[in-house]
């Protein structure tokens, strides 16, 4: 009898390598992990070998990996029907957008399914301009919000200026100062933010500007803090000024932060929600454009003209359906907020240990640590979008971690620290110990 032979790690890498491309990256001399199965905050490759998960794959896996639970609800799915047009509807397509409206604060009770995040962003700018007849989207530098061609312009993020010149127009950028590095004062640094939010409303005219989109809380950017009663403070200017807030919720969304949302940490309600990521934990691609009652009444009688092939895809519905409840049934925004606490007080215990942590900024289980050449100065191991040859010192820390079998984003001086919110006590101390480990290399270039 045969026995079957399962490729090696070099076997499945080399086949990719020779026949599909990869994203943000060059295509040579990349060396990428083989994952053969996934297994709560675990991943194992080809060759057998244990990779613990400190990023929740993208920052979307939050149910961890390998849970049945939505295979079965995908399998049941798919044995009733695979695929209607969105024009159709579904059991599971009312399930799901009641859910969400329960789920979600204030009049935020209709939902236009999407399929990633991306796509999410793109039709909440559709709508946004649709709905006030205004042309201008403001956002935030160092933000990301996807990389479809409105997605991407509506980031402040440098990935984009590769292909500056295709930038989608009307879109208009706006700077908070850095908490870390803001030398006068919690109070200054919300009135300056403000400040300079209220100038650029007006050079743009509010009568021309149809929404501001911020995301919930700061993921890939570095985890970056809103000064306090922020987003209170522009949820009342887009009021004032009749300007839709909309608010990216497909990092921070769907406990991540200790909270179905990350907006519920700041006091407000927006206008609308863009969903991803956590909605189906990336078990299968799918997103959602939560809106407001006020908002979705004005295509009651005019045509809502926007549309996917695939929206509300029954089984993409079917995930997150299943996904939410796991999140109820288990407990996971609670132990995410729990196990964010834990995390706090067990990196405060490594900054005594590693003079290379300048700053660690966090909520719930959404943080990552900046690493400096030196604590008074704040000088960064990396600067903002960082050479290959600035990244030497990262590159090595980063290369350290993968050979004690973490996996995780970093990027620039950033180490993010975004493991699945079934994580435990016992498996974040296994994560911080290959991180402190390889700390040693940064703090052997600290120069305190």
């Amino acid at each position: 009898m045969k026995t079957e032979k399962f490729p090696t790690s070099n076997q499945v890498i080399q086949d990719n390598l020779d026949y599909t491309l990869f994203s943000w990256s060059k295509q040579k001399g990349i060396s990428p992990l083989a994952i053969e199965r996934g297994e709560g905050v675990y991943l194992y490759d080809c060759d057998g070998n244990r990779i613990i998960d400190f990023s929740s794959g993208l920052m979307n896996v939050n149910i961890g990996h390998g849970n049945q639970r939505v295979t079965d609800a995908v399998v049941r799915q798919m044995q009733q029907v695979a695929y209607v047009t969105p024009s159709c509807v579904t059991q599971v397509r009312g399930e799901l957008g009641k859910k969400l409206a329960e789920i979600c604060p204030g009049d935020l009770n209709k939902a236009f399914f999407t399929l990633c995040g991306a796509t999410s962003i793109e039709n909440a700018i559709k709508l946004a301009r649709l709905f006030t007849g205004r042309h201008k989207i403001l956002s935030r530098y160092q933000s990301y919000h996807g990389s479809s061609s409105a997605a991407m312009s509506a980031s402040g993020d440098p990935r984009k200026l590769p292909v500056d010149s295709q930038q989608a127009p009307n879109f208009v950028h706006f700077d908070l100062p850095i908490a870390y590095r803001w030398e006068y004062g919690a109070e200054s640094h919300l009135r300056e933010a403000i400040s300079s939010l209220e100038r650029i409303i007006a050079y743009e005219a509010p009568g021309n500007i149809a929404a501001i989109l911020l995301e919930g809380e700061s993921g890939s950017s570095g985890c970056l803090k809103y000064p306090e009663g922020y987003l209170r403070a522009v949820r009342a200017l887009c009021d004032q000024h009749g300007i839709l807030l909309i608010i990216d919720e497909v990092m921070s969304g769907f406990g991540r932060t200790g909270k179905w949302f990350g907006f519920e940490h700041h006091g407000i309600v927006p206008d609308m929600i863009c969903m991803a990521k956590g909605l189906t934990c990336g078990y299968l691609p799918f997103g959602c454009l939560m809106v407001s009652d006020r908002v979705a009444a004005k295509f009651d009688d005019v045509v809502m003209a926007i549309g996917l092939t695939y929206s509300a895809h029954p089984v993409a519905c079917a995930a997150a359906l299943e996904t939410i409840k796991i999140y109820e049934d288990d407990g996971l925004i609670e132990n995410a907020a729990a196990m964010g606490a834990y995390m706090d007080s067990r990196i405060e215990a490594l900054k005594a240990l590693h003079p290379s942590i300048g700053d660690w900024r966090n909520t719930g289980l959404l943080g990552c640590l900046e690493l400096v050449k030196n604590r008074h100065t704040k000088e960064p191991m990396a600067p903002f979008n960082a050479k290959p040859d600035e990244m030497v010192v990262m590159k090595k820390v980063a290369a350290r971690l993968r050979e004690l079998g973490l996996y995780t984003f970093v990027r620039w001086s950033y180490i993010f620290i975004a493991p699945p919110l079934i994580i435990t006590r016992e498996q974040i101390d296994e994560g911080l110990a290959i991180i402190s480990e390889a700390l040693k290399i940064a703090d052997a270039a600290v120069t305190e």
